[in-house]
Parts: C-alpha cells; structure tokens; sequence
C-alpha cells in the first residue's frame, strides 16, 4: 500500500545489544560527570536533558522496536538539541556556532527521514561515522595522550552516537508487504497521506467536527425486509433485527468503500483499515429510570450479518448480565462526575491535547465511545422519528445514524386494476463529517446501503473483494 520502507529493530539482533550496552555506559559516565557543571542551565542542558534523551532512547528501541522503532526520532531529535546547546555554551565564532546549528538540524532530520522508511539507512550512517572520527581527531588529546578527566568529560557524547550507529545496524526491512505503523499514525488509525491538497486544507477551514458536518434523511420501504427478519428468526435467530442490518450494511460499505472508515483528528485524516468501531447505547431495561451503558464492537469488512449478529448479541447479554456500573466505561464516568469542575476541566484540556496529537492512551481509546467509526442509534424502540443527531467534537468518530420507528403508508399500485396496497416505512438520517471523503462519495455509500436493506440476503456472504483505502 505504501512505498516507505518499513524498518524494525529486533531484540535477537546483537547490534541491539551492543547499542544498548554502549548507551546505558553513557549514561552513568554522564552521571559520573555531573559534578563538573554548577549552574542549573548547565545541569538542565548538559546533564539531564542527553541522560533523558538516552534513556528515552534505549527504552523505545528494546521495547518498541519491533513495530515503533520510528519514535526514537523523538530523542534523537532530543541529543541534537542537546549538542547545539553545548555548542551554544561553548566560546565558538557565532560562525561556527551557526554552522554547527544547521549541521544538526540536517542531522535529526535525516535520521528522522531514515527510520520512518523515507530512505535507506546508509546515508545517516555514514554522516554519524563521520561525526565519531572527526570528533575523535578534535579530542585526540584526550583519548591518545591519557587525559582521563577530559576522556571521561567528553566519551559520553561519543559513546551516545556510536550506539545510535549500532541502533542503525540493527536495523532490518519488513518483508511482509503488510503496512507497518509510521511517524505520523496514530495507535486507533494511519495517517491518510496522498489525499488531495483541498482535503488538506479543508481541516483547517473547518477545524470542529460540527462546523464540518453534514446531514441526510431518508426513508426505507421495508415491507420485504419484515419477511426476511421473520423468518431468520424463525431460524433460531432471535432478537435478530433491522438493527443487525443496518449494521451489516454499513460494514459492507467500508469494504467496497474504505475512504468512510476514516477519521479527522489534529487537522489530520486517518485510516482506521480494517478496524471498524460500532458503537450504541443499551438500555437495562425500557423505563426512564434505567441506566444506560456503551456498546461498542470491533468489526471486520468481511462480517457478514450473522457475524454482526453473533458479536452484537453477545456484549448485550455481557452487559445485561454485568453489575450495572461495573464496566470500565461506567467506572471512568462516575469517576468525571465526582471530579470537582475546575479539576475535570483542566483534565478535559489535556485529553483534547493528547488527542489532537494522537497520544492518548490506548486503554483509553478502547472504551471511548467518542472514538469510533460510526454511532447507531434506534429510535424504533421508543416510537419516535429518527433525530438528526449531532456529531461530537470531543474525539473522532465521522458517522452518526438514527433509525426512526415503522410506519404504514397507503399507496395505489401502478397498476390500477391491483388497487390500493399498504406499505410500511422507515425513517433514518445520517450525519457525516465531511472532512474525511468528498460529497460524491458519500452519495455512492448511502445508494450502495439503501441496495443492500432492499436485498438482506447479499450480506449473508462475505464480499467477493476488499477494496484498501489509498496510501
């Protein structure tokens, strides 16, 4: 799907090892050193910030290596901030300074540019050897003429960059032609990144998923459709529902239509592929008084409606049978709700931060019903047409859908001599975020789930093809 090479670092690998080893050495010469600086910049600048950067460093190699091994540009990015402060520090010509400044902004870009699979690794290799054996020869004095106060002062900077060349060595190619996350994905999704120039800009022009939302209202003639519930419960299928196809509908529409299972977040559009996120609302029982709790599913675009069937039945008998309150979900809201105002609004700015950059965490993602592909809810069970819900600007689900309650219509049959018959209807809307796929598109998904509610039968077998949403 995407032409980037997809680097890894393994833990079976003895370059990782080395790396490791070398790394965790400069860190406690940097420690053994600190003594030589006394003002708290020095201390910060010197000591702190290269020792965090390295450990930050070694920890996400050994444990992320194998599918993030991209987030060490992160810390790189860090020791060259860390190496232009020390330039900075020193009595250097502003010449050099500014010199040595670029230098390392082309480095951490560089190095950047290589482990996110923009290049291969041969070039950031060469320019890192290159920086060993200069700095080697600038404090020659020190390694070759036994000045070890001046050898311990100046080996951990060395050290650091001789395991970085060891990280990269370890580096290898996937070859298993799957996509592999990059810079700039987000753990629920991947970065859409050859979406035209007016999609780009669009985010920005309309940065909230309310400003950007668009709606539509239908109707369903489903006198047919009544037939086919019937007698698939008939076959055992109990509770089965216009529910379960509405669902199974609109996952057939992400695999002949990938672009709606995508996502705007940060003034950014992402893919969440294969992953499908339904989420609804269940009652414990039809009273006013009764609480409610979240569903939410993780479909495939091959679910057929009896798999949705199958998942769906299953989490409402889990949550009908659970402690009402016990579910995680449940277990965080009550815990906002006690939270004093201030507090919960502070905390409410740093979610919306972490989000917008893609850094929440994935527990959290996983029970947030903000954070979905498409919300359904029925009003058919209340007796009421279906609302034009609102979409939320908290999170990053792009699709809600409301389904009203039936209702008969007496129409005259085109033949004249056939008389008067009487048809029953359902009302439905959907509100979409814009942002994610043009107008055209979105008009081809609604033709293509109305077709599918007239012939039920089509989703009981899996798509013949899986379309994959663009790079």
């Amino acid at each position: 799907m995407d032409k980037r090479i997809n680097y890894y670092v393994s833990r079976n690998n003895i370059c990782t090892w080395v790396s490791a080893v070398i790394l965790t050495i400069s860190v406690v010469l940097r420690l053994v050193n600190a003594g030589m600086y006394s003002g708290a910049a020095e201390v910060w600048g010197l000591v702190v910030l290269p020792v965090f950067a390295t450990v930050l460093y070694l920890f996400q190699m050994l444990m992320l290596g194998d599918e993030h091994f991209y987030s060490t540009s992160v810390p790189a990015f860090l020791i060259c901030l860390y190496i232009a402060i020390k330039i900075g520090m020193g009595s250097y010509h502003l010449a050099i300074k500014f010199i040595i400044w670029v230098a390392c902004i082309g480095v951490a870009y560089i190095y950047i540019h290589t482990v996110c699979g923009k290049s291969g690794k041969w070039l950031i290799l060469l320019i890192l050897i290159a920086f060993i054996g200069l700095y080697v020869y600038l404090n020659k004095s020190a390694f070759f003429d036994h000045v070890w106060n001046t050898t311990l002062a100046v080996s951990p900077d060395l050290l650091t960059v001789t395991g970085a060349v060891f990280a990269l060595l370890a580096m290898d190619v996937y070859l298993d032609g799957k996509y592999h996350p990059s810079w700039g994905d987000r753990s629920d999704g991947r970065r859409v990144r050859t979406l035209s120039p007016m999609t780009t800009v669009t985010s920005y022009i309309m940065p909230t998923r309310t400003g950007a939302s668009n709606s539509i209202t239908d109707r369903l003639e489903i006198t047919e459709l009544e037939k086919y519930i019937i007698k698939k419960r008939k076959e055992g299928y109990k509770s089965f529902g216009i529910t379960h196809i509405f669902i199974a509908a609109y996952v057939r529409a992400v695999a002949k239509y990938p672009a709606i299972n995508r996502f705007c977040s940060g003034q950014r559009v992402y893919s969440r592929g294969d992953d499908i996120q339904f989420c609804m609302v269940v009652k414990s029982s039809m009273t006013v008084a009764a609480d409610d709790s979240m569903v939410k599913l993780h479909l495939k675009p091959t679910d057929t409606v009896f798999d949705v069937y199958e998942k769906l039945s299953e989490e409402v008998r889990r949550i009908k049978t659970t402690e009402i309150g016990s579910s995680d979900f449940d277990k965080v809201e009550k815990l906002f709700a006690i939270t004093p105002r201030p507090v919960l609004a502070l905390v409410m700015v740093l979610l919306r931060f972490l989000d917008y950059f893609g850094w929440l965490p994935k527990a959290l993602l996983e029970i947030s019903p903000f954070h979905a592909s498409f919300f359904l809810t029925s009003m058919a069970s209340l007796g009421i047409e279906p609302i034009v819900h609102h979409l939320y600007d908290f999170g990053n689900m792009p699709v809600f859908c409301s389904i009203g309650t039936k209702y008969k219509v007496n129409e005259p049959d085109p033949n004249p001599l056939m008389g008067v018959h009487c048809r029953h209807y359902i009302n439905y809307t959907f509100n979409t975020d814009e942002r994610i796929c043009d107008g055209f598109l979105y008009a081809s998904v609604f033709k293509y789930i109305k077709k599918l509610l007239a012939h039920p039968e089509i989703l009981e077998k899996e798509p013949d093809e899986v379309v994959q949403d663009i790079p």
